[in-house]
C-alpha cells in the first residue's frame, strides 16, 4: 500500500445572491451534508454575487488538508453555469494548488427524493391554509 487515501472534500456551489438569507441556505445545506458525511471536509461557495467564491472555498479545502475535492453544483438542471462556468472556475482554482485533484459532479437533476421534498412542501402549504 502507498499510504492513506487522500483527504476528501465536497464543495457545494450555488449561483450566489444579493440576499443574505439565500446565501445562508447553502451554508445550512453544507452543514447537513457534513453531518451525514463525516469522512469529507465540506465547504460552500457562490459562483458570483457573494463570498466565498470558488477559489476561496477550494483554498479552504486545501487548508483543511483536502487533496481530493468534488465540486457539486447546487442547482437543479444542467445549464450553462453547472456544465461550463462552475467546472471552469473550479479547475482554475485547483491550478493554484499543486497536487490537488478537483472533479465536478452533475447538478441535482431528477431524483425521487426531490419529488418527496416537493410533496412535503405542497402538503405543508395546504395545511397552513386549512
Amino acid at each position: 500500500m502507498s499510504g492513506p487515501p487522500p483527504a476528501k472534500a465536497i464543495l457545494l456551489v450555488d449561483h450566489g445572491s444579493v440576499k443574505v438569507e439565500a446565501n445562508e441556505l447553502l451554508e445550512e445545506i453544507a452543514r447537513l451534508v457534513e453531518r451525514i458525511a463525516p469522512d469529507y471536509h465540506v465547504e460552500a461557495a457562490h459562483m458570483e454575487l457573494a463570498p466565498p467564491d470558488i477559489a476561496d472555498a477550494v483554498a479552504a479545502c486545501v487548508k483543511a488538508g483536502s487533496t481530493d475535492i468534488t465540486v457539486m453544483p447546487y442547482m437543479l438542471a444542467p445549464g450553462r453555469h453547472s456544465t461550463d462556468d462552475i467546472p471552469r472556475m473550479a479547475l482554475e482554482a485547483a491550478e493554484r494548488h499543486e497536487g490537488v485533484r478537483v472533479r465536478v459532479s452533475e447538478p441535482l437533476g431528477a431524483d425521487s427524493r426531490l419529488a418527496e421534498v416537493i410533496l412535503a412542501r405542497v402538503e405543508t402549504a395546504r395545511e397552513k391554509q386549512e
